[in-house]
Parts: C-alpha cells; sequence; structure tokens
C-alpha cells in the first residue's frame, strides 16, 4: 500500500511539472492538504513529512484536530460553508478561510477574531460556473464584497477561492480557472493588494496551476477517497 508521505510526494512532483510546463516557480504555489474526515494520526504522519498546511471544513471536527496537534506547527485552513452559528470557533482557532461569501460572515468572523491572534487570512468565494447547488458570491458581487471585507480590521483579504464545474476537459478547466484570474486581476487594479488564488484540486491542479493559482486544495490525491 502506498503511504501517505508517498502519496504527497507524488503529488508535489505533480505541481514541480505542471509549473514547469507553463514556466512558473513550483515555490510560488502553496499545497494545502484537505484532510477533512481523516484523523489526526494521519495529518501528524504528514507533517513530519513536512507537510504544514492542512484544509478542514468540519468545524467541530478540526477544533478536535487543533487542539490534538497544538505541539505541530501546523497551518490551519477551514474551506468549508460557514454558517453564522460557527463563525466564533472558526475565529479563534484558524489561520485562514477560504470561503467568505457574504458580509455578514466577514463582520462577525472580524468581531471575533481574538486581539492577541494575527489578522485572520480570508478568501472570497466565487461561484464562478454559476451553479445553483455551489456557494459563493457572484462574480458581479464580488467587487463591492472585496472592497467591504478589505476595511474590516482584524481581518487580511489575502484573494479569491473558487470550486468550478467539474469537467474532465483541461481547456474548460482552464476556461474556468481564467475567470477567477482575470476578476482578481481587476480587484488589483481598483487598488486591493491580493496575493493568492485558491483554485485546483486533485483531479485539476495542473490548469489551476497554468492559470495561476497559488493554493491547491488537495485531498483524494493524497490521503485516497474520503471516508
Amino acid at each position: 500500500m502506498t503511504t501517505l508521505p508517498a502519496k504527497l510526494q507524488a503529488v508535489r512532483a505533480r505541481i514541480a511539472d505542471a509549473a514547469r510546463l507553463c514556466g512558473r516557480d513550483a515555490a510560488a504555489i502553496r499545497l494545502l492538504a484537505v484532510s477533512k474526515t481523516w484523523p489526526a494520526a494521519a495529518l501528524r504522519e504528514l507533517a513530519a513529512a513536512g507537510q504544514k498546511a492542512f484544509g478542514e471544513s468540519y468545524v467541530q471536527e478540526a477544533v478536535g484536530k487543533i487542539d490534538e496537534l497544538r505541539d505541530l506547527d501546523i497551518e490551519w485552513h477551514f474551506i468549508g460553508a460557514l454558517q453564522a452559528n460557527k463563525t466564533r470557533l472558526v475565529a479563534e482557532s484558524f489561520d485562514w478561510v477560504h470561503s467568505v461569501d457574504s458580509l455578514r460572515i466577514a463582520q462577525r468572523l472580524a468581531a471575533q477574531r481574538p486581539a492577541t491572534m494575527p489578522e485572520l487570512s480570508v478568501c472570497l468565494q466565487v461561484n464562478i460556473s454559476g451553479e445553483a447547488s455551489k456557494a459563493g458570491a457572484t462574480p458581479s458581487a464580488v467587487p463591492a464584497l472585496a472592497q467591504a471585507v478589505a476595511a474590516l480590521p482584524r481581518l487580511r483579504l489575502r484573494g479569491l477561492m473558487a470550486i468550478p464545474e467539474a469537467n474532465s476537459d483541461f481547456a474548460a478547466q482552464r476556461s474556468s480557472f481564467r475567470r477567477l484570474r482575470e476578476l482578481s486581476q481587476r480587484l488589483q487594479a481598483d487598488g486591493l493588494a491580493l496575493d493568492s488564488l485558491s483554485m485546483g484540486m486533485s483531479h485539476d491542479l495542473e490548469a489551476a496551476i497554468a492559470e495561476g493559482a497559488t493554493l491547491l486544495r488537495v485531498g483524494t490525491a493524497i490521503f485516497g477517497e474520503r471516508r
């Protein structure tokens, strides 16, 4: 059976190959291991292999792992749908939130982020494919939302996140990611200091890298099928 560190190394090799093909520096692309539903022991094994950033979607489960792994230098990213009644736990426990899609959620995170902690890094989730079943702000709503979130205390707006409609065609994958990149560039032109594009998963990370991804959210290719 392939070990977790070996799978991690295989994903890193994919990232390096994809970056080389499009003339990017692989060091500018961060790998986020999506560890939701996996036990703390699996995260500890990957941390020993050099993986630092982990993504969680279920607040209560994540907080338990955070408590159990406090002896490790781990950067915790919340990537799931965020309900208003869970914002305090997220604000008090995580380093990043990728799934902010409303000003109300951002305001709650800002109000509940402890003053003793660094600013909470946030990405705005964009429904880039316009799917009714997907969370995220519409692209047309993002510019006003981004300006409002950037003005909030205790938060640092870092960039945009999207989960495009699943597609096995490489050109179609690139098209979705390109729309997110172009939206980010428009926001930067409006004066927002964005440095992050959270896009690309196990099945489409090469297309995301080709379109400028800086944060890849990879679960299945590292851990296997979700429990």
